[in-house]
């Protein structure tokens, strides 16, 4: 068993490259006598130019994740409890509304889950596209706008002069082009997608992620991949952080998640997809269900479905440990020097 390398040791200085650093996140949602805990002491650092693929189940944080970092939290219920976010050097958490409106879509951008209901029905694809532009450029007159919003559909593979049609007249993967130029229609440093493919059919969901990988090395924009689909991951990402509960429970490089997996939860992830080699192989799922936020467990949220779990595990909150510069996973059973998981072992 290799040794895990010291967290003080793995501590890294600022770096310049960081467009998107959120440190010891944490989000409630107050609702009647309850508290939902979304998100647990979460940290996360995106480069300029990178791709960090957020993986788990539906529930697990992701999206609230996304939502703070662009503080748009929905507040009541929701609060921003702790932690601290800053978008290209700049405090989101502390700045006035007309502040924020300035970083949204400038800084920082995101592609939401349902193309469908991220357009305006009564408005003009064009209209929509140059609107975006013009909040972030008041002094440029309409026609200009709307002929870079024509740009920008070309951009994504849409004829220009289409500009003038309605989202009735598009198709489900064209409407998604149509959200994600309207996302890079001002050149954001940071663009957050949310389950960008999920309504689309493989055919389309393909063509979309081939468009975003090719605008992702035109524009050099640090991309957040909200997914549960380690498919896309593979494919798009260069970093992986997997989340549980509110938590990010293993965080590391693509290679390191993929091919030096360390958690349970990210064990049973991998266990769960079909075998492409043995069609006859039984799948794997991970037993159980995702704990209540309003009532998390009091040691590790994933013990009560770990087949590793030991006492301790349900007793108390894991650490982080750093298996490398960039690899870290929270699990109390690296408490034994000599513990692996089964896939561990395999490789």
């Amino acid at each position: 068993m290799e040794k895990t390398i010291n967290a003080t040791a793995a501590v890294k200085k600022e770096d310049p490259e960081v467009v998107l650093s959120i440190k010891n996140l944490t989000v409630q949602f107050k609702i009647e006598k309850e508290i939902v805990e979304a998100v647990n002491d979460v940290s996360i650092e995106l480069k300029k130019g990178k791709t960090l693929g957020l993986v788990g189940e539906t529930g697990a944080g992701k999206t609230t994740t996304a939502l703070a970092a662009l503080n748009l939290v929905p507040n009541p219920p929701g609060i921003i409890k702790s932690g601290e976010i800053r978008v290209c050097g700049k405090d989101v958490l502390h700045m006035k509304k007309k502040e924020l409106e300035k970083v949204r879509g400038y800084d920082i951008a995101m592609i939401f889950q349902d193309p469908m209901s991220s357009l305006n029905p009564v408005f003009t694809v064009g209209y929509q596209i140059a609107e975006s532009i013009r909040i972030h450029n008041p002094g440029m007159k309409k026609e200009e706008a709307f002929e870079k919003a024509k740009d920008m559909l070309e951009v994504v593979g849409i004829d220009r002069a289409r500009a003038n049609e309605y989202p009735h007249q598009f198709s489900g993967g064209m409407k998604q082009r149509v959200v994600i130029a309207i996302a890079l229609a001002c050149d954001p440093q940071v663009l957050i997608a949310d389950e960008p493919t999920t309504a689309l059919d493989v055919t389309i969901q393909a063509q979309v992620m081939d468009m975003m990988r090719d605008l992702k090395e035109k524009y050099g924009t640090g991309t957040i991949m909200i997914t549960h689909d380690l498919g896309i991951v593979a494919e798009s990402c260069d970093d992986v952080a997997v989340m549980y509960a509110g938590r990010i429970v293993e965080q590391g490089t693509l290679d390191e998640v993929f091919n030096d997996t360390r958690h349970p939860y990210t064990e049973g992830l991998f266990n769960s997809l079909p075998n492409i080699k043995n069609r006859a192989a039984k799948l794997h799922p991970i037993k159980g269900l995702m704990p209540d936020p309003t009532n998390l467990p009091k040691g590790c949220a994933f013990a009560p479905r770990c087949k590793y779990a030991t006492d301790a595990c349900r007793e108390r909150q894991p650490s982080t440990r750093h298996f490398s510069e960039t690899h870290i996973v929270r699990c109390t059973a690296y408490d034994d020097p000599d513990f692996m998981i089964e896939r561990s072992r395999k490789s």
